[in-house]
């Protein structure tokens, strides 16, 4: 009785060729299974594809070349082979019990326990028998289980449904039926990540399934992974053209994919007004889609924050964080703004939350720092409340203001020997912010948290603190049009 090959056996074990092959089949036969031996399956293959041609009656052929099949883990052109043997052999035990396996791992319960019984039945060796018996054993445990499956999702019970479900596919890996079920109650259970992996499986195992393709779509889709469902939807309508559910829902997830991209191309343009419009219209485009929203004002919010409109960016950004209080972007956003509106202590609260979910985020690192010296900075002197302007003034505004508090403050105004004093002291500081915030280098050396005229504050600063007075500074005309302002020093 022939017996089914196994491990390093493989080749060596196989039935003799004394079915009355030719010669050139006996050849390509003989070819085939060095070949194989040798690895070389995708030749080894061709060998057999030849001998099949050669002699169609030959279940030799068609048994060794269902064995370079399921070699190469193509299991459903193994089982036509499997079956045409039998067909042409019916008391070949090996290629019976083979095909037993493979119908059970597709989740045919019935058509496998049918083989396993007629290797019971055919006299088979030790081996096989015990096989076949314990093969069958599984198979009914499979028949139970799935049962209890089926009844728990009736009974709308998904968890225990999964339970069930988990246990038969551990065995019958192959059954599309089963993993699209199971996907079914993870959708259920709100877990459509584990959906979609069952989904993709199905997919592959049953031809044409558009279905399970349309049902990834979606799902990726409401977790709002635009790309990957259109990517999926095309799938679908690579299989059936006129899928009227695949094509709707194709119209929409390239529309919204669309004003995305564009929206993101704006970003790196630095258009953020055009932006925001666009990722407005994402939110109009779908607005049933919680996750759409969440991302555009998380966009938005960046935007308003990089386009230094700082009430907008906290307001926005602030509607994300009730929504996602950990969302890290939102986070590094809101602090930008709150810098720009001289919130130091807010902006530090949200970098030290956002350092908490990301702790190697240089960006985070850098901001913390420089809103904690800018905090520093503040209780200490700020250009910008000299002048009385906000971080984000153009250079005109600053002008501006200076030549009014300039005008204001001459000390040529005040009679009054102590009111004299201390208007040398306030034009003195208007002087001075006016010098560091209308030149660019100085102005972002102070807007990183260094006071460029502190001697202090100064890299390495050692150095003797100047002193300026207000004699060095008299006859200064605030509205003259000769460009800026030179200070003298005068140093101890």
């Amino acid at each position: 009785m022939n017996s089914e090959p196994r491990g390093s056996t493989l080749v060596e074990n196989w039935p003799g060729a004394e079915c009355g092959v030719n010669a050139d089949v006996e050849k390509h036969l003989e070819l085939g299974k060095k070949l194989l031996a040798a690895g070389q399956l995708a030749d080894a293959l061709s060998q057999f594809h030849a001998a099949v041609d050669g002699d169609p009656d030959n279940y030799i052929a068609y048994y060794r070349r269902a064995t370079v099949f399921l070699a190469m883990g193509k299991s459903k052109a193994a089982l036509p082979d499997l079956t045409k043997v039998i067909e042409l052999k019916m008391d070949f035990t090996a290629a019976r019990l083979q095909r037993g396996h493979l119908l059970l791992k597709q989740g045919k319960l019935d058509e496998a326990e049918d083989d396993f019984k007629k290797v019971l039945k055919s006299n088979p060796s030790e081996n096989e028998e015990k096989e076949a018996q314990s093969q069958l054993i599984k198979s009914d445990e499979m028949q139970h289980l799935r049962s209890q499956a089926l009844d728990a999702f009736e009974s709308s019970d998904y968890i225990a449904a999964i339970t069930f479900l988990d246990k038969v596919l551990e065995v019958c890996v192959w059954d599309a039926e089963l993993r699209e079920l199971r996907a079914e109650c993870f959708i259920k259970e709100g877990e459509p990540r584990k959906a979609i992996s069952d989904l993709k499986a199905a997919s592959k195992l049953k031809n044409d399934n558009t279905e399970a393709f349309y049902k990834i779509s979606t799902l990726y889709y409401e977790l709002g992974d635009h790309e990957l469902s259109l990517s999926e939807v095309r799938e679908c309508l690579k299989l059936d053209q006129d899928h009227k559910r695949c094509f709707a829902h194709y119209k929409q997830v390239k529309k919204l994919n669309k004003l995305i991209k564009s929206a993101e191309e704006l970003i790196k343009e630095g258009r953020y007004t055009d932006a925001t419009s666009k990722y407005e219209s994402v939110m109009k485009t779908e607005p049933s889609v919680s996750e759409y929203t969440i991302r555009s004002k998380e966009r938005i919010c960046h935007c308003f924050s990089k386009d230094e409109k700082p009430v907008e960016a906290i307001r926005v950004c602030s509607e994300v964080l009730q929504m996602e209080p950990d969302n890290v972007n939102a986070l590094k956003d809101r602090a930008e703004a709150y810098l720009i509106e001289e919130m130091y202590d807010e902006a530090i609260q949200d970098y030290e939350t956002a350092q908490e979910h990301n702790e190697n985020d240089q960006q985070i690192r850098e901001g913390l720092e420089k809103a904690q010296r800018l905090l520093k900075q503040s209780q200490k002197r700020d250009y910008y409340k000299i002048l009385g302007v906000k971080r984000n003034a153009k250079k005109q505004e600053i002008i501006k203001a200076y030549r009014k508090l300039a005008l204001q403050w001459h000390p040529d105004n005040f009679q009054n020997e102590e009111e004299k004093k201390k208007a040398e002291k306030k034009f003195i500081d208007i002087a001075a912010a006016k010098e560091v915030l209308s030149d660019p280098e100085m102005r972002k050396k102070f807007d990183d948290g260094e006071d460029p005229l502190d001697a202090e504050s100064q890299q390495g600063g050692g150095g003797n603190p100047f002193h300026r007075s207000w004699n060095s500074w008299q006859g200064f005309n605030p509205f003259s049009s000769g460009g800026p302002f030179r200070f003298k020093f005068h140093f101890n």
